[in-house]
């Protein structure tokens, strides 16, 4: 015995398929934001090599990735270790408590270069090298 009228039984599915096309054509907030991407204060510049997981080698010496170490792309999404091996990747990194690279930012050659005139070895040099950090990873979208 069929109770429902076959005029009522569509309605849920037309509304909800409604529902859909008005949610797709208004743009959602996080992409009208675009990404943006901070690093720490407490980076230091260097280009990476991961060898064979969780090897690496860090300006040519040999180092580690610590366990739960994240790497991040241009967008600011997370990179595996093992889909970058062999590649030199110019990177800022920080370190965690026992001295292993823990996090790290991929940059773009123009980036690198505009960091790699820094001169850390100053307090005016930290500063100058934030700065920069601050400006690059400002006006990435």
């Amino acid at each position: 015995m069929n109770r429902c009228p076959r005029t009522l039984a569509g309605l849920p599915l037309a509304l909800c398929l409604a529902l859909t096309g008005l949610s797709l054509s208004f743009p959602t907030a996080a992409l009208s934001q675009g990404i943006k991407r901070e690093a720490p204060k407490d980076v230091v510049l260097g280009q990476m090599v991961v060898t064979l997981p969780p090897v690496i080698t860090m300006d040519g010496k040999p180092d580690r990735l610590s366990p739960g170490s994240r790497i991040r792309d241009l967008n600011n999404m997370l990179v595996l270790s093992g889909g970058i091996v062999g590649k030199v990747l110019p990177v800022v990194y920080r370190r965690d408590a026992a001295g292993l690279v823990h996090e790290a930012w991929i940059l773009t050659p123009d980036e690198y270069s505009k960091l790699g005139g820094a001169n850390t070895g100053d307090p005016q040099g930290y500063k100058r090298f934030n700065d920069l950090l601050a400006i690059i990873f400002g006006l990435r979208p």
